[in-house]
């Protein structure tokens, strides 16, 4: 019977080892592209719409922009939490993405139809701006409920999307564990050239054809990157949701808490785990970790309590969970320190995509005869991160990997380090751009001018550019790291939690200019970058920054990364693989 069984078996293995790979990932480098031309466009221009077309204040605008951007970023918690616990990752992204084309079909009816938006204050002089017409509740209404659509459904497919696609490779097989490093750097490629294509080509529409057709422009995007999700489900290898892995968290937490006046055995094999068939088709087993050993207590089967008291054998998931669910809410906690030192970094490149933006709008944005609009200066850290990413990952990593012997060529959180230092010096050469532009504006006695001064935009493409390689190595890091050092039942949730540092970044940019206009008397606080000191900003940011980076370098040397014992199918001789991540 054993060997009828395994005869019956073979064939759903060839068929298993047909799905996934780089076939199956080309179809989501294609999405993530499509759909990252349509949200980084709008990220990087809708101040200007905000602006220019809707009649916020700059300050508004600006808070309005991060405000989306953190409601996307952090609504992506909601996305993994379904795609871990209800769905799969596929019908997750294509839920997802048809929420994002509502979005973006309301925001194509107002920007159309002017009487759905107050008459445009687009070129009046800074000075002049209080005469313009605000919008009314109606005309928010609908700009709101179209901006949130929007988030809620790039928010899906940011959670959802980066696991389908990594769920296609092996990472227990080194070949595998290359090629899912490999495929992390080769979906932030695609997300660049998407995002070269938002801020160039869309970007100019909205600039020279009007919102209306730029809107079109993003929900044809988004339509064929739904497309292109659907067209590879034949080759996907699909996640089957495990439950919900907050249950289990909270779980382990009770059955602790209740057991706290247990002691934890000396021997911690005594410790409640499964290793047999119970354990399902594929189980990952992790190593009890001596750290946040209070834990420990909720998978305490029998023991004494302090006073030497035994206590009878316990079952059920509310009264004993195993040493892996421990371990599991063990590595959670230690992941949160790293994620929280990473935010600032964030709120950092907010500010490239808002104070920055308005910087180019003031500046000479003629190139060869073609005046360059202002949202479409991030085109030069993108094209920079274009030539970057190839480099790193053909020349640096294979390099690297035959030092160390690490798939990856360095660690995860080495590589987050680099990314940080690099926007620390970011920021100190945005503060010193901006000097040299307000110094330009005086000399030339254009402090109230509408007109735009004597110096070039391309000088703010020093600080994209440092930026830009800044993000190439944190976000790919944090991403690889969430998804590599997560619980099998949580990858989609992780990597939701590694873009929340993006979310958590763009609102504590909005709590930053908030406090900074208070307590610094309006440094931000005019309509009038010429008159502001958003040069001291910069510089604030670059010192706070080198702050964070020290402390993010303490949470880094205390993590402990996960040591994995992993049960296939069909072994349940007690034999384990014994792999480290």
């Amino acid at each position: 019977a054993d060997i009828c069984q395994r005869f019956e078996g073979k064939p759903k293995q060839a068929a298993a080892a047909r799905l996934g790979g780089n076939r199956a990932a080309l179809f989501v480098f294609a999405t993530e592209g499509l759909e990252n031309m349509a949200f980084i466009a709008n990220a990087m221009s809708l101040v200007t719409y905000f602006y220019g077309y809707m009649n916020l204040s700059l300050t508004k605008s600006a808070t309005t922009l991060t405000n989306f951007m953190g409601t996307a970023f952090i609504l992506t918690l909601v996305g993994g939490f379904i795609s871990d616990t209800y769905w799969s990752r596929f019908k997750t992204c294509v839920v997802f993405i048809c929420i994002e084309l509502v979005g973006l079909g309301l925001l194509t009816i107002q920007a159309h139809f002017p009487r759905l938006r107050p008459f445009p204050c687009k070129g009046v002089a800074p000075s002049q701006m209080y005469q313009c017409e605000a919008p009314n509740t109606s005309q928010l209404v609908m700009l709101y409920t179209g901006l949130y659509l929007m988030a809620l459904g790039t928010s899906g497919v940011k959670a959802a999307l980066p696991a389908l696609g990594a769920d296609q490779y092996d990472e227990k097989d080194p070949k595998g564990a290359a090629q899912l490093s490999s495929f992390f750097n080769w979906f932030l490629f695609s997300l660049t050239i998407g995002a070269i294509f938002g801020v160039t080509f869309v970007v100019w529409i909205s600039t020279n054809h009007g919102w209306d057709l730029s809107f079109v422009v993003c929900t044809i995007a988004v339509l064929f990157a739904l497309l292109f999700v659907c067209m590879g489900k034949s080759l996907y290898r699909n996640n089957v949701p495990k439950g919900s892995p907050l249950l289990s968290i909270l779980q382990v937490c009770v059955v602790a808490i209740k057991n706290r006046k247990l002691q934890i055995p000396e021997n911690t094999e005594e410790l409640h785990e499964i290793h047999d068939k119970e354990a399902g088709e594929q189980h990952e087993i992790l190593q009890r970790t001596d750290q946040f050993r209070w834990l420990d207590r909720a998978a305490i089967s029998s023991g004494t309590t302090a006073d030497g008291a035994s206590t009878p054998t316990v079952h059920g998931s509310w009264s004993l969970c195993t040493v892996t669910q421990v371990e599991e809410t063990k590595l959670l906690i230690r992941m949160l320190p790293i994620i929280l030192s990473t935010v600032f970094m964030n709120t950092c490149m907010a500010q490239l995509q808002t104070f920055s933006i308005q910087q180019s709008t003031t500046m000479n944005r003629n190139l060869l005869g073609f005046k360059v609009p202002g949202p479409s200066i991030p085109a030069i850290p993108l094209t920079f991160m274009f030539f970057l990413i190839p480099i790193y990952e053909r020349i640096f990593v294979p390099i690297a990997r035959k030092i160390t012997g690490i798939p990856t060529g360095i660690r995860h959180l080495q590589r987050i380090a680099v990314g940080l230092v690099l926007s620390a010096i970011s920021m100190a050469v945005a503060g010193l751009i901006e000097t040299r532009r307000k110094h330009v504006a005086v000399q030339h006695n254009m402090v109230d001018s509408a007109e735009p001064l004597p110096m070039s935009v391309f000088w703010l493409g020093l600080q994209y550019a440092i930026f830009g390689a800044a993000d190439m190595f944190t976000l790919v890091g944090l991403l690889e790291f969430f998804y590599a050092e997560s619980a099998v039942g949580m990858k989609s949730l992780s990597t939701a939690i590694s873009w929340c540092s993006i979310a958590f970044g763009y609102f504590l940019s909005t709590v930053v200019v908030e406090v900074v206009n208070k307590v610094s008397g309006g440094w931000l606080a005019s309509n009038n970058l010429n008159r502001d000191k958003l040069n001291y900003f910069y510089w604030l940011l670059a010192g706070l920054s080198v702050l964070n980076f020290g402390g993010y370098v303490l949470c880094a040397s205390w993590y402990k990364y996960k040591k994995v014992e992993v049960i296939k199918e069909g072994d349940y001789s007690g034999k384990v693989e014994m792999v480290k991540t």
